[in-house]
């Protein structure tokens, strides 16, 4: 999250929040937006520190009034959503293979054993925030995981339709510069959790009587 890479491609178009680029780097795309592109979402333009028009301030008042009203969210609860320290002047997004710049945080979406092993390793490599599960909005773990560490996030609904995550699937999510770690803890991790497996399964067929 810089200034724009050369040989990377603006963002053209409209999406209707920040996560939705998710889905599009997801797809094998690579590009980069820059704030303009993140002023359809009033939260996401929040947690990425992005100032927004006076006529899209007033519309993020609306927003948030609706979610206060539904009962979505407290307003004591928006000054403790985690959000980047500064602005950013352009968001290079990408599949993790074919990023062009050396990515500030990196998304995995996986189901939950999945996660479970991801959080694991992130916990021996001692890169691993502490944190509990954070719900929504999604978009708070990115600045959330750059400043504390690993991350696991559940993917609230907006995310969920705007991306298209599984009802089966979560995030996890790691600084970029951390999951060289990750993979090499995640080795022993997997060997570990394939002989305990094992063992709990010979252990349920020798005990459990129900």
């Amino acid at each position: 999250m810089g200034e724009a890479p050369a040989g990377v491609k603006k963002f053209d178009g409209t999406e209707p929040s920040g996560c939705s680029f998710w889905r599009l780097a997801a797809s094998g795309r690579v590009f980069y937006t820059v704030p303009e592109n993140h002023f359809n979402c009033a939260v996401g333009a929040y947690t990425h520190n992005i100032a927004l028009s006076p006529e899209r301030e007033r519309e993020t008042e609306q927003t948030l009034k609706m979610m206060f009203e539904l009962g979505y969210v407290k307003p004591e609860e928006v000054p403790k959503i985690p959000r980047l320290a500064k602005g950013p002047a352009a968001i290079v997004y990408a599949p993790l293979g074919v990023t062009p710049t050396a990515p500030d945080v990196v998304l995995f979406a996986c189901k939950p054993a999945g996660a479970m092993l991801l959080s694991e390793a992130a916990n021996r490599a001692g890169i691993g925030s502490g944190a509990p599960a954070l719900g929504r909005p999604t978009c708070m773990a990115l600045p959330a995981s750059m400043q504390m560490g690993a991350i696991l996030s559940l993917g609230c609904v907006g995310n969920r339709v705007y991306t298209g995550l599984g009802e089966d699937e979560m995030y996890f999510v790691v600084r970029g510069k951390d999951v060289g770690a990750v993979v090499e803890a995640l080795m022993v991790i997997t060997s570990a959790n394939a002989a305990l497996h094992e063992y709990a399964a010979g252990r349920r067929s020798l005990l459990a009587t129900v």
